[in-house]
């Protein structure tokens, strides 16, 4: 079994004169990203890849998660960020065999797209909540049964939405 993990960024602050691609996270969103930290290093403690948007606001997200868990690589990938992630889909089925839980820090609409467009089944009070929002900090975690490029096999297996 492999796991995607789409998580959305943590709450971001909008500063007067700072481009959306710099905008930090605000304090609640420093706390949100702490407790999605905890929750995946108790859920998921190992990751073999993370793959982190280059807006300020996802690094500074994953800074915050990357105490608690095991990344065994980290990639900052632009497709994360344009479009607003509507390449996604196209980073999964590209993954290795080899990568089994991958942990994809981003941003809306292309996070919460990916995730509806994934789990056409799985965890139906998950895939419920899912639908009505996919709040900053949300993180959906998707199974698939065979290999990346086979899409048809992910389920939904959680949708938590970790504050702090």
């Amino acid at each position: 079994m492999r796991t995607l993990l789409l998580m959305r960024h943590a709450k971001s602050d909008y500063p007067p004169g700072v481009g959306d691609r710099e905008r930090p996270l605000a304090a609640r969103g420093e706390r949100d990203a702490e407790a999605a930290g905890v929750w995946l290093g108790a859920t998921y403690p190992r990751l073999d890849l993370v793959i982190v948007s280059p807006a300020r606001r996802a690094r500074e997200t994953w800074g915050i998660v990357e105490p608690h868990v095991q990344a065994s690589r980290v990639e900052e990938d632009a497709r994360v960020y344009e479009a607003w992630g509507a390449q996604l889909p196209d980073i999964v089925s590209s993954l290795a065999d080899a990568v089994r839980t991958v942990l994809i820090v981003g941003h809306n609409p292309g996070i919460e797209e990916c995730a509806a467009r994934l789990a056409r089944s799985g965890d139906a009070e998950a895939r419920e909540a899912m639908s009505r929002k996919y709040p900053t900090s949300a993180i959906a975690a998707l199974g698939f049964a065979e290999g990346w490029m086979d899409t048809s096999t992910a389920e939904l297996v959680s949708f938590t939405v970790p504050r702090g």
